[in-house]
């Protein structure tokens, strides 16, 4: 069967937090130092404007997109962050490149200008994967966390989705648009 990609919601959350969980354990990959449980994870992904899409190859969660607003300002509801995670055994097959280029589409229809991903320093993987879907280094902030004993660099890739219009219409829903 083939790999399904598809707009992800809350009865996906205990899937999602199970891909994620190691990521926060066992990694510096992400700077939480708990992982969230199924509940906090629905709640991440309840803001209709930021959506996050998963990857099922015979109904198992094999990853997942996630957005978030870039920061709290409003003028900034034009730019987004992003992240994605991989179960292990899904890595390697292209399955990144694919999630995270349907995930770009459904940005860009939904009105977004740019999009923003900050990979802990070092992960060529990662770096490797949005440098092919054309994101560029935007910048590199020193230290920024420490995790696991170590303090970590962040860098910045960042990838245009659409023109700057100097009268942009404000970022739609996903529903509809996937």
């Amino acid at each position: 069967m083939a790999v399904v990609i598809r707009l992800a919601g809350a009865a996906d959350a205990a899937a999602i937090a199970a891909i994620y969980r190691p990521y926060v354990e066992d990694s510096r990959i992400s700077f939480e130092e708990e992982a969230p449980g199924a509940g906090e994870i629905a709640e991440r992904m309840s803001n209709p404007v930021h959506p996050w899409l998963i990857a099922e190859e015979n109904g198992r969660a094999l990853g997942f997109t996630s957005t978030s607003p870039m920061r709290n300002r409003k003028a900034y509801r034009w730019s987004v962050e992003t992240g994605i995670y991989l179960e292990p055994l899904a890595q390697g097959r292209g399955l990144g490149r694919q999630l995270l280029a349907e995930h770009l589409a459904l940005l860009e229809r939904q009105g977004f200008v740019t999009i923003v991903a900050g990979i802990a320093l070092p992960n060529p993987a990662s770096v490797a994967l949005h440098e092919k879907l054309g994101f560029t280094l935007s910048g590199i902030e020193r230290g920024v966390g420490f995790k696991l004993g170590l303090w970590i660099d962040v860098g910045r890739w960042q990838r245009d989705l659409a023109p700057r219009n100097p009268n942009p219409a404000d970022p739609r829903a996903a529903a509809g648009l996937a």
